[in-house]
């Protein structure tokens, strides 16, 4: 048996004991998220379920989305209840109209949940950081609020607008109520930490990172599609949101450099996940030319993601360097890493702490280095493999969820010894 196999299988024991010992037994948890709908959230999913084994009466509001539209259902011992929202927000007025709605369904639900048989924690996940709002009220009923930090909002805005002005202010006054009212944060790293300690003056016994982490059992390799290639030598494979941060726009023009310039027409890109800008990309890759090179799936069911990650020959995330980036950990790099695949990526720091020598890092914001890293990959499979082995082995050792579970049963029981 190897050593990541033997890791795995102690994680898997440790995790399994704990949550024998129904460590949150009697205990009602609450969980808000507002930017994905549940199961589909995949950290949000795991959390839920984590809570439910360990003994306690989980109900989840989100909103709804392609494939979860019932109002209310019941999986896996977790209660759901979904609202819909108004549009898919773009610009300021959008996302006024886009919170305003959230904020409202989710105070509602909240009640809801609360009247038929009340909850001890509200467990809020950003974005964006106004769930305080709905977990304000409860407070005089003695519920405790505990901020699972998905994003860090102010650097988010400016990714996305590249300035600063009234509402990023207001982002950043969002984020110090928040951290106020947070009796115990868990970060997604120990770069958040780090914003949860400064910015947010949190003590260090009341943050806790817990990284979003694989679940091993969910995600199958299955046998290669070649239709992916679309009679093409290599596929690489991208999975994430269609999103103004993503960095999607560089890795399009990275495309054109590689067809236009180096003559690279052996390489079909496929691009799973759905968002706000996939229609402008799609158009993007229409006026580079490029659009035979890029198959875009929209948001896609698991079988087409394993699909896709079993097929590629490499992997890419293309998100920008900008503080927002620089400090967030991005899920689809561990999971490109759970399937083996070696990783072209720009030199991001959190983006280095999860893959390490399982990627290969191009100069920040580059299509044209970022190019060539796709083609130094793919010209020295040897490398790619080993490096996709690497990957493979960290998650296993450190990064799939099973080393998370013990980490979140340890924020919940400091979140309940406070008072």
């Amino acid at each position: 048996m190897s050593q990541g196999v033997q890791a795995i299988t102690d994680a898997e024991r440790i995790a399994e004991d704990l949550l024998a010992a129904q460590p949150l037994a009697g205990r009602r948890v609450l969980i808000v998220v507002e930017n994905l709908p549940v199961p589909f959230d995949r950290r949000v999913w795991q959390e839920a379920t984590t809570l439910a084994a360990a003994g306690a009466k989980v109900s989840v509001i989100c909103p709804t989305g392609k494939g979860f539209t019932a109002p209310r259902e019941t999986l896996q011992g977790v209660e759901i209840y979904r609202h819909t929202l108004p549009i898919d927000a773009k610009g300021a007025l959008g996302y006024l109209l886009e919170y305003g709605a959230a904020l409202f369904h989710e105070t509602r639900l909240a009640w809801k949940v609360f009247f038929a048989g009340r909850f001890d924690v509200i467990h809020g996940c950003n974005p964006p950081d106004l769930i305080f709002l709905v977990a304000l009220p409860f407070r005089l009923f003695g519920v405790r609020y505990l901020f699972d930090h998905h994003d860090i909002n102010p650097e988010l805005y400016e990714a996305k607008y590249d300035k600063r002005g009234f509402f990023w202010r207001l982002m950043v006054a969002f984020e110090r109520l928040t951290f106020a009212c947070a009796d115990v944060v868990i970060s997604t790293n120990n770069s958040y930490r780090q914003i949860a300690l400064e910015r947010g003056g949190k003590a260090p016994e009341d943050v806790f990172v817990v990284r979003s982490g694989p679940d091993l059992r969910r995600l199958k390799a299955v046998p290669p599609d070649a239709s992916l290639r679309s009679g093409r030598k290599y596929l690489v494979g991208y999975v994430g949101v269609m999103g103004e941060q993503e960095g999607i726009d560089l890795l399009l023009q990275a495309v054109r450099h590689l067809v236009f310039e180096k003559g690279r027409t052996d390489i079909q890109f496929c691009l799973v996940g759905g968002g706000p800008s996939l229609d402008d990309l799609r158009a993007m890759a229409a006026d580079l030319d490029i659009a035979d090179y890029v198959t875009f799936t929209g948001r896609a069911p698991d079988d087409v993601l394993f699909s896709v990650l079993s097929t590629a020959d490499i992997c890419v995330n293309p998100d920008r360097v900008n503080a927002m980036n620089d400090k967030s950990t991005m899920n689809k790099i561990v999971e490109y890493m759970a399937f083996g695949k070696a990783i072209v990526q720009f030199d991001l720091t959190e983006g280095r702490v999860s893959a390490e020598e399982a990627s290969l890092y191009a100069k920040a914001n580059d299509p044209q280095d970022f190019a060539d890293k796709i083609v130094e990959l793919l010209a020295d499979p040897k490398d790619a493999n080993r490096r996709g082995a690497i990957g493979q082995e960290r998650v296993r050792d450190h990064l799939s969820w099973n080393h998370e579970i013990p980490k979140l049963i340890a924020a919940y029981t400091r979140l309940f010894a406070r008072r």
